[in-house]
């Protein structure tokens, strides 16, 4: 008599209800308890609770009742096995639908129950508990914490094997693997690869066999299935994915596709450019076909989106366009790739003028750009694909981008200063969100351009016009600073080191075309100091050699022109740079047996092989450098004698065969040896006591003999 059956009219169920509540909390046994649960959850399965209602039942039993109906073995006599996990299931949904309490320890520790109701047989009777799981998984993914627990606590690979069982709620747990791999993807395939890639198998096969919409429909699940790391071309069910998602590709793209069709196609195409580069497409007529296809409707589409930019078109169209920056990307590389070329020459150059006409459009969209856009993500992705066109291709478009410059230095500067809070569109980033590059970082993409502009005179008066060295020393400085961090992951610090480097690229050019603005811009005194400070630090990390090698050569060079700086006059800084510097030059040669004859002969130091090809013309123009320098500092002599670069040197060329020196080192050492010996009277004698006369005679080093011969 104390539970009557719900009532139809509303009022009188909300009444029904909160007697219910009141036997719940005042019950006096779990009979009576289950009882009016029954009627609770009759009311939540409905629909019909509201969030108020919905606490006040938390408030009358809390966590602690669920619980207990999870656990609990014995149903009630008549009743289903599943009965009490079923209500327990019930009430946690409810209660879920509360942010606040989704997240709660109590929901959180129920995952491994959520994941063994989503493996267990699922009969027509236990299908409203397979719903309740996923409303509680949903809920849960949404809470700060809950993307983690759900990957630490299994739910990855619970969701997988649902899909693939194709059981009831199986497109549920395909749209929760969506949204735990757009937040946690990383650590989603760090711990459960096998799982995913057995899904991404039976999505690419989906995909290769549709011939309706379903087709299009997954071109958008697809990309958030391809990870970036472990590539998938390491594995063997991954390349047969691959394989799959090329043919399906092939197929929708080369037939006719509305706009709509088209766009997704074109994501999933520049998901898998970003997963595996062009390794996805096969070698030979097809692929290259199908490549250059691929590159021609990235470039088509925009320029038809940024030729004649409609701001509400643009707006709808930025992912899209954003995908097409990473094909033309793609077609940069691959006409560029000379070993095992996808592309015949033809196609190479066909693309390189349809590249052009699209690299047009990027300009000429990004002069319309006004200050309040500068934060748009697809600004940041605009200025990164013209600074990959930059980077290679240095004729054409020259007036456009010399126009563009001011604009390009200045939304650098911008980000940089700002430490702008830009995010990066899904496919504007080569890596994901999760330990990617400051988007702020818009420099990183624009300096290998600026290295070739800084060599022609219209482009590097225009940089130097609109402030870029300054910005690049204390772009430089950041960078230093990063790279010497020991928090900094190691995927940052390979492109940092790229950054330096090509800065020093970037100096190198100021310094031999405008040695004028080195001496008197305050900027390039700064980047003296820091470089005296860094060459010492680097120089002992052998795999830092080619950045030492940078530095150490447009640090010699500058300190000619600076060498009347108060940093220079030897200062314990300038000591610890020269001499490391020297250590970098002098350590490159050693003597090793000549297999052809008994004499030893010259040979590359095994430290230096590895790098010797980016690092050869480097330490020539140390070299040069260095001798240019010996006679404004002088104390240099002796530190080089310090380092018994001068004995060494005159034992090394006294016991090798002439034969194996070529000219050019001949040369290099020559030039190092004259002014040590002009400079220094002790030097002098060293070179002599090691029968200097006689070697200098047999290398052809005339200017040597001389110096040698005077008194």
């Amino acid at each position: 008599p104390r539970f009557p059956a719900m009532a139809s009219d509303s009022g009188d169920r909300h009444a029904t209800l909160k007697r219910c509540l009141g036997v719940l909390r005042d019950a006096r046994n779990d009979s009576e308890q289950f009882a009016a649960l029954l009627l609770v959850t009759k009311a939540v399965r409905a629909g019909e609770v509201d969030a108020k209602t919905r606490r006040q039942i938390f408030d009358a039993i809390g966590f602690t009742f669920p619980s207990r109906l999870l656990t609990s073995r014995q149903p009630p006599a008549g009743c289903p096995p599943h009965t009490f996990r079923a209500l327990g299931l019930t009430l946690l949904a409810c209660f879920c639908t509360d942010p606040e309490l989704a997240g709660h320890s109590q929901i959180l520790n129920k995952i491994p129950t959520f994941n063994e109701v989503l493996l267990s047989p699922c009969d027509p009777d236990s299908t409203s508990m397979v719903d309740d799981v996923y409303q509680c998984l949903s809920a849960v993914l949404a809470t700060t914490r809950g993307p983690r627990e759900l990957v630490t606590k299994g739910t990855v690979s619970a969701l997988c094997q649902a899909y693939l069982n194709g059981g009831h709620g199986s497109e549920r747990a395909l749209t929760l693997l969506v949204g735990l791999l757009a937040i946690a993807e990383a650590r989603c395939w760090q711990r459960d690869a096998p799982q995913l890639l057995a899904v991404l198998s039976k999505l690419s096969g989906d995909f290769l066999k549709a011939e309706d919409m379903t087709k299009f429909e997954l071109c958008e699940v697809l990309p958030h299935f391809i990870p970036l790391s472990p590539p998938l071309t390491e594995d063997s069910q991954g390349s047969e994915c691959l394989c799959r998602l090329y043919k399906g590709l092939a197929d929708v793209l080369g037939s006719k596709l509305s706009q709509s069709q088209r766009d997704p196609a074109l994501k999933l195409a520049a998901g898998l450019v970003q997963a595996c580069g062009a390794e996805w497409i096969p070698a030979g007529s097809a692929g290259s076909k199908f490549l250059a296809l691929l590159v021609n409707l990235a470039c088509v589409e925009v320029r038809l989106t940024l030729e004649e930019p409609d701001p509400v078109e643009v707006e709808g169209k930025k992912e899209v366009v954003t995908a097409c920056y990473v094909l033309m990307e793609m077609g940069i590389q691959e006409c560029l790739r000379e070993e095992n070329p996808l592309l015949e020459n033809v196609q190479k150059m066909q693309l390189m003028r349809i590249m052009e006409e699209a690299f047009g459009a990027v300009i000429f969209f990004l002069r319309q750009v006004k200050e309040e856009q500068l934060q748009d993500p697809f600004i940041f992705a605009s200025v990164r694909v013209l600074g990959a066109w930059m980077a290679e291709e240095t004729s054409s478009l020259k007036q456009e981008i010399c126009e563009l410059l001011p604009f390009l230095v200045g939304y650098a500067r911008k980000l940089f200063k700002e430490g702008s809070p830009a995010v990066s569109l899904p496919q504007a980033e080569l890596v994901s969100t999760e330990g990617s590059a400051l988007p702020q970082d818009a420099l990183r993409f624009l300096l290998p351009g600026f290295c070739h502009l800084t060599a022609e005179d219209r482009p590097r008066d225009i940089l130097i016009a609109e402030g870029a060295p300054a910005l690049l020393c204390e772009y430089f400085l950041q960078q230093w600073e990063v790279l010497t961090s020991e928090s900094t992951a190691p995927a940052l610090l390979t492109s940092t080191e790229m950054s330096l480097q090509t800065m020093c690229g970037i100096f190198l050019n100021l310094v031999v075309t405008a040695p004028d603005l080195v001496r008197h811009d305050k900027t390039f005194s700064s980047l003296m100091d820091v470089l005296l400070k860094s060459l010492p630090l680097l120089l002992p990390q052998k795999h830092h050699l080619v950045l030492a090698a940078n530095i150490a050569t447009l640090g010699l060079m500058m300190a000619r022109i600076l060498a009347g700086s108060a940093a220079l006059r030897g200062t314990q800084s300038a000591k610890e740079f020269f001499g490391a510097a020297i250590r970098f030059l002098s350590q490159a040669q050693t003597a090793q047996a000549d297999p052809s004859s008994d004499s030893l002969a010259m040979a590359l130091s095994p430290a230096y092989v590895s790098a010797w090809d980016d690092i050869r013309e480097l330490w020539f123009l140390g070299m040069q450098a260095l001798a240019g320098c010996i006679p404004l500092f002088p104390w240099l002599p002796h530190a080089a004698l310090q380092a018994r670069w001068p004995q060494g040197l005159a034992q090394l060329l006294s016991h090798i065969a002439p034969a194996s020196v070529d000219f050019e080192l001949v040369t290099a050492f020559q030039a190092v040896l004259v002014e040590l010996a002009r400079a220094s009277e002790q030097c002098r004698d060293v070179i002599l006591s090691h029968h200097g006369t006689n070697w200098a005679n047999l290398y052809g080093m005339a200017a040597l003999e001389q110096c040698l011969a005077e008194q």
